[in-house]
């Protein structure tokens, strides 16, 4: 990605890093207004660790039409297609599973306060895979979830809310712009030329060592990494991710630590690499028969390259696929 603090900027916002890049300098201030303005939305609306935000409300009334923005529709509707389109293991409805993992705060509070309990955290009985074909959407503004249930949008949220700012950079800059939010990447416009993106297992702010990244370029649509080892805590000395699988209510076993994968955009991308995760040695085949391009990295650093996934970074990804 450009280094070039005159077309490219980082921030934070969702809990995470936001870089984003633009191909002019001139652009570059209204993209940072623009993507500042949509993920504060984002976050008021969305948010599972606001009191204040419509999603708690919702969680707070399981069983209940509850009055929402249009904003947390939209990024629940986006959800629930990738729950149809996965049989359900990108999961809406794992809001419960994770409280009862210790997963119960903003995740800088949560590692602050990992070890405040010396019990092992009780695990909830399986959730119902299926539950959230029970959720119910209202255009005109209203959410229902079925009881017993509670929504966190962590599959998508954050590749959703990319999209979200990459289509807005369409609209209102001159020029292409790219933006990641934690490592979910989408470009808003393909003008032929790829953009250098670095992948990584770790935060940028905690690289260094050797190998910790890889560079891949990127010409269109979305790019997003799912890693167990960055969203970690322990409670009672045991060691939990974030990546559930929804058939269990666990963390996924970690066959594969990272998955990368592409796709028409970053929800789509993003959706293929929590699927990964979940499915573990089933993954690859997955990936391939939906023509998805994907990098894995096993427990122990083996990789896996799936679909047109470059050897080296001279071949360009598209995201047009999968």
């Amino acid at each position: 990605m450009p280094a070039d603090t005159s077309t490219s900027c980082t921030l934070e916002a969702l809990g995470t890093y936001v870089f984003i890049g633009t191909r002019s300098s001139t652009d570059l201030p209204l993209a940072v207004q623009v993507a500042r303005q949509i993920l504060a939305d984002v976050d008021e609306t969305c948010s599972r660790f606001r009191t204040d935000s419509d999603l708690t409300r919702v969680n707070n009334h399981p069983g209940q039409w509850v009055e929402v923005d249009q904003i947390l529709i939209a990024a629940i509707d986006t959800a629930c297609e990738a729950a149809r389109k996965t049989d359900g293991l990108v999961n809406p409805l794992l809001g419960r599973p994770l409280v009862t993992l210790g997963y119960d705060r903003d995740f800088d509070l949560l590692v602050a306060a990992e070890e405040e309990s010396s019990l092992v955290p009780e695990v909830t009985p399986s959730p119902d895979i299926a539950a959230w074909q029970q959720i119910g959407l209202d255009p005109g503004g209203a959410v229902i979830i079925p009881v017993g249930t509670a929504l966190d949008l962590g599959s998508t949220g954050k590749a959703w809310a990319a999209d979200l700012v990459a289509a807005a950079f369409a609209d209102l800059l001159d020029s292409p712009a790219l933006i990641s939010l934690g490592g979910d990447i989408r470009i808003s416009e393909n003008d032929g030329t790829p953009w250098e993106i670095a992948i990584s297992e770790r935060p940028p702010d905690l690289l260094g060592e050797p190998g910790d990244t890889v560079v891949v370029g990127l010409d269109s649509g979305g790019l997003a990494t799912s890693s167990t080892r960055v969203r970690q805590w322990r409670r009672g000395g045991v060691r939990r991710h974030h990546l559930l699988d929804p058939r269990t209510g666990l963390p996924a076993p970690e066959v594969w630590r990272t998955a990368t994968a592409t796709g028409p955009n970053c929800t789509a991308a993003n959706t293929a690499s929590t699927v990964a995760i979940v499915l573990g040695e089933a993954a690859p085949r997955w990936l391939d028969d939906r023509g998805i391009s994907a990098r894995l990295v096993s427990s122990d650093g083996d990789i896996t390259l799936v679909g047109d996934w470059p050897e080296d970074a001279t071949t360009t990804l598209s995201g047009r696929r999968g």
